[in-house]
């Protein structure tokens, strides 16, 4: 199939790119590189890379009528700054209209986007279910919501994901890479009193393979493991696998800006796709931090502010 994927460079669309095209898909990547990786989207038979953002509305709608997709994976997404709420509203609100129209303009057969979690806000339940009412209140999910309701009014067949903490290759954001290279280079660190669900690269992937079939349902859905997991026992991991001992650090209340517990309920996603996550916690950080150990870490960026330590 013919798969346009916005945000081709990030972590999420990189490594889908990597997986379909064995697959012999043929892969049209539109990436500013703002915080994607350009050496992570090589010239190879099967891919097309276009260099711009999709903010622009012609610059989207060109790379559209050149490549004619049949399916669009909206992955591309501002979130380095928590307080640049114009580049994150022109990214994530205007980019995914634009996105979105042209989808429908060229008669795009499914279209996929991906959502954050923390577009339900605080939850009044945990697990939280996909028919939480959301309630976000920070730019990178007031956003994002935003956007996520421009895909809906497009008219064309849409699927929203609203996805856990995926970790895999190129992830440079979050607690996992920021204690990792922290605790490499001898340097001091805190948790924030928060709990997250993370989700293995590989799941994420299997799902996706399910996705992007002709058949498969429309509509909104959790793609999590369905379990929140401490950021001190991620701290805890990451000490352990770098044979570091028993560390005290300290452990912080969350900032304003952030969310105690995130765990998203699965069970509807289990019911119209037949998938779960196989890959259990600790296994998911430990293939993670292998993967710093054979490719580093560069950038770690954050869409939360540092919390105040006492």
């Amino acid at each position: 199939m013919r798969i346009l994927i916005t945000g081709g460079a990030g972590c999420l669309g990189s490594n889908l790119m990597e997986h379909f095209i064995p697959q012999g898909h043929e892969i049209f990547v539109i990436d500013n590189f703002a915080t994607g990786k350009r050496e992570v989207v090589p010239e190879i038979p099967g891919l097309t890379v276009m260099e711009g953002s999709v903010a622009d509305a012609v610059f989207v709608n060109d790379c559209f009528a050149a490549f004619s997709p049949e399916i669009v994976i909206h992955s591309a997404a501002s979130y380095k700054d928590p307080d640049d709420w114009i580049e994150d509203s022109q990214t994530n609100v205007i980019g995914s209209a634009n996105v979105a129209m042209a989808s429908r303009a060229h008669k795009v057969k499914r279209l996929i986007n991906f959502q954050t979690a923390l577009c339900y806000g605080d939850p009044s339940q945990l697990p939280i279910p996909v028919s939480h009412p959301t309630a976000p209140f920070t730019s990178y999910g007031i956003t994002k919501t935003a956007g996520e309701a421009f895909m809906r009014l497009s008219g064309v067949p849409t699927l929203s994901l609203r996805i856990a903490n995926v970790t895999g290759p190129r992830l440079a954001i979050g607690p996992i890479p920021t204690f990792y290279k922290r605790l490499k280079a001898g340097q001091s660190c805190f948790c924030s009193d928060t709990a997250r669900d993370f989700l293995d690269m590989s799941d994420f992937l299997s799902f996706m393979d399910l996705a992007i079939k002709e058949d498969a349902p429309t509509g909104t859905f959790n793609i999590a493991s369905g379990e929140a997991h401490s950021i001190k026992e991620i701290f805890d991991l990451v000490a352990e696998y770098l044979e570091l001992g028993s560390i005290d650090v300290p452990v912080v209340p969350p900032s304003a800006d952030d969310v105690p517990v995130v765990s998203l309920d699965p069970s509807e996603t289990y019911s119209a796709f037949g998938w779960r996550a196989q890959v259990v916690f600790a296994e998911t950080i430990r293939r993670q931090l292998s993967w710093y150990d054979q490719y580093g870490i560069s950038d770690v960026f954050s869409h939360l502010k540092a919390p105040s330590i006492k």
